[in-house]
């Protein structure tokens, strides 16, 4: 789940969580100008994405929330920032388990709200429990298939989330985390805007595609992937199309040249050479053909010997 909510719980001694509120102030705060309070994060139980953190992430997510802000709705604007978490831990919840039968896990987090007039009817609100619903923002690196162990978001992997397969519903495994952002207070929990930001591989490229092609496993591609690949074969027909025009203006050409240097080779066996020849091949017989001078040809007036001359006719057609 990428929601939480603002539990009662004691915090550690008055004294050390305010020397840790004012490692992050400017002047040195006393405990009455702040309002302390606990925050689940996050769990490794299903979420409403059928998604869930697994007990790896919450530890590394332990470190990575120290010290983020609190804000109102996702909304990253500085006159939204209302909250700082101090410290975090995970925590396991005895005697509950998972929606998959595992034992429950959880992030909590100590956090503060400055004690002023603006933020009076928030802290009301908290303590009423009217304000208790929070969702988090962080980036994960991987959403692996709890069915076939692959990145859901790799071709690799085409099953869907919630969906059973012999008797096993499918969900997401959020895991790698990379970045934690920020809590939000929240009416909704799991609202569009609110959650785990998905990074990675978003789209995979034409190079990542081929590389899959090539290797040995069955592979899913999804409709997009088809289309680009699709599109990319369409370019690349093109493109040996303007080849093969090329190649036989070249072909031509080279043709050419050996008739006009009346190289004594049979037409036949000129053209079994010129087509085994790949395009830089006939770049480089061209340019080095180019550069010999070609034969003279026989003139059409023939001279005559004194013996054979009649009359005072020197020359003859």
């Amino acid at each position: 789940m990428k929601n939480g909510m603002v539990i009662k719980s004691a915090g550690d001694s008055l004294a050390e969580e305010m020397a840790l509120v004012n490692t992050y102030s400017r002047r040195e705060l006393s405990a009455d100008e702040v309002y302390l309070f606990t925050v689940v994060l996050c769990d490794n139980d299903l979420d409403r994405d059928n998604e869930r953190f697994t007990v790896e992430s919450l530890f590394a997510l332990e470190k990575l929330f120290v010290g983020k802000t609190g804000i109102i709705d996702h909304d990253p604007t500085a006159r939204n920032q209302k909250a700082r978490i101090i410290s975090c831990k995970v925590e396991n919840v005895e005697g509950k388990t998972t929606a998959l039968g595992d034992e429950l896990f959880r992030l909590t987090a100590r956090a503060y709200i400055r004690r002023t007039q603006a933020n009076a009817e928030l802290i009301d609100q908290i303590e009423a429990g009217i304000v208790k619903e929070v969702s988090v923002g962080c980036s994960v690196g991987k959403t692996v298939c709890s069915i076939c162990r692959n990145d859901m978001r790799s071709p690799l992997c085409n099953h869907v989330k919630g969906s059973e397969y012999n008797g096993e519903k499918c969900c997401g495994e959020l895991s790698e985390p990379t970045d934690a952002y920020e809590f939000s207070f929240v009416a909704v929990p799991a609202q569009r805007a609110a959650g785990v930001v998905k990074t990675g591989i978003k789209e995979k490229d034409m190079k990542t595609i081929k590389t899959l092609l090539e290797c040995e496993k069955d592979i899913f591609l999804s409709k997009r992937d088809m289309d680009s690949l699709r599109e990319y074969v369409k370019a690349l027909e093109k493109k040996a199309e303007y080849a093969d025009a090329y190649r036989a203006e070249l072909c031509e050409k080279l043709r050419r040249q050996i008739a006009d240097l009346k190289i004594e080779v049979d037409f036949n066996t000129s053209k079994s050479i010129i087509e085994k020849l790949d395009v830089g091949e006939l770049q480089a017989l061209i340019k080095a053909l180019g550069k010999q001078p070609a034969k003279p040809a026989a003139p059409q007036l023939c001279r005559m010997t004194a013996e054979q001359t009649f009359g005072n006719t020197e020359f003859r057609i």
